[in-house]
């Protein structure tokens, strides 16, 4: 946020204290977890993987005398649960980790339903969970599910990683279990988490099926599972990109993310092709926008004044199948936040607000019921 927004929004919030109004969103109606992406964690060392640029949880409400390390955007009664699962792992295991976590929290408090908001892989462990939760309770147990910039079809950055061979794979994933086992404990296997976010079965030879073609088809936009299912699409290009994804996009693979047709017909790793023009807000550094759209388009609205909101796009229409949607749901750039792939979680640096961000997002979900 800049000073001069700050400066608005101080004021208003004045206004509105003098007044007795909450300027921010309301309480959702169940608690809301918060599910990390690939190689995420819930705090590190008392950094929030969903926080803002400074660590401090999006979820944590000023609930305390003169709490400041807090987000004064919710309700200050809002329930909510950072959620930790295996950094480097397929969804398949993730997602039943997820339900777990989520299964021991209603338990301790009594929560009778969560709502979901996932982030990048996050997003796609959440459809696993709920299809289990729904399997473990006989009902439905969440509410709402939002995804982040996730790759529902795939990331042609998984499959590039994979496709260096042995040499290079076996580096990376030595790397990737020295850190999650370090932040989370033993069972990370980089190779898994590789091959879960390439759409197409990656390897014939190895005795499994992966991919997101097969997850999605055994776990797809089910209202059994889920009452409501809604996405945001995240791409950004040129130097505003965070320096790391800058520096992949521009020296190792940029994805070219905004193109149509069926399945993976360009063998790239992801749904859908490229219109033959790389550099252009196609993708978010890591995930092409023709990947991320599940359920209903969020368009996320940015006020200076007052406080931002989530709507949804109707022009685009709903994705039901995640592995048939239309032409234009795979190439439109209608609704897509500009920012990167690690903007949106607090990662610096960048002028994005992420209390604000999602308590729109849990203002949207208290008018969607949950």
């Amino acid at each position: 946020m800049n000073s001069k927004k700050k400066n608005l929004v101080c004021l208003l919030a004045l206004l509105l204290f003098t007044t007795g109004v909450h300027a921010g969103s309301r309480k959702t109606v169940y608690p809301v977890v918060f599910a990390h992406g690939l190689s995420g964690f819930d705090n590190l060392l008392g950094y929030y993987y969903f926080g803002n640029d400074y660590g401090t949880f999006v979820g944590d409400p000023c609930d305390e005398f003169l709490e400041t390390a807090c987000n004064g955007s919710i309700h200050s009664s809002q329930k909510a649960l950072a959620a930790s699962v295996t950094p480097f792992q397929s969804s398949e295991v993730r997602g039943t980790q997820l339900a777990d976590r989520i299964q021991n929290y209603m338990t301790s408090t009594g929560a009778t339903k969560v709502n979901i908001i996932g982030h990048s892989q996050g997003g796609i462990d959440a459809r696993k969970a709920a299809a289990v939760l729904r399997a473990r309770y006989g009902r439905q147990v969440v509410h709402a599910l939002i995804s982040v910039s996730s790759p529902h079809r795939g990331s042609p950055t998984a499959k590039y990683i994979l496709d260096l061979g042995p040499g290079v794979t076996s580096v990376v994933n030595a790397l990737a279990k020295l850190f999650g086992n370090a932040i989370y404990g033993s069972g990370n296997d980089g190779i898994a988490a590789a091959k879960q976010l390439v759409y197409n079965d990656y390897s014939s030879t190895d005795g499994i099926t992966t991919g997101m073609k097969a997850f999605n088809a055994n776990y797809n936009v089910n209202s059994s599972n889920a009452a409501y299912w809604g996405s945001i699409i995240t791409a950004q290009d040129s130097i505003n990109t965070n320096p790391a994804l800058y520096l992949l996009k521009e020296g190792f693979y940029n994805i070219d993310g905004d193109g149509y047709c069926v399945d993976d017909c360009d063998n790239d790793g992801a749904a859908g092709k490229g219109d033959g023009t790389r550099g252009n807000n196609d993708d978010d550094g890591l995930v092409g926008i023709n990947s991320q759209q599940m359920g209903d388009r969020l368009q996320y609205n940015e006020c200076a004044i007052c406080f931002d909101s989530i709507t949804v796009n109707t022009s685009l229409g709903y994705v039901s199948n995640l592995n048939a949607p239309t032409s234009a749901q795979m190439t439109s750039k209608s609704s897509v936040v500009s920012q990167d792939h690690l903007d949106v979680v607090g990662v610096p640096p960048d002028t994005f607000d992420e209390e604000e961000f999602y308590a729109s997002i849990l203002e949207f979900i208290v008018t969607k019921g949950g």
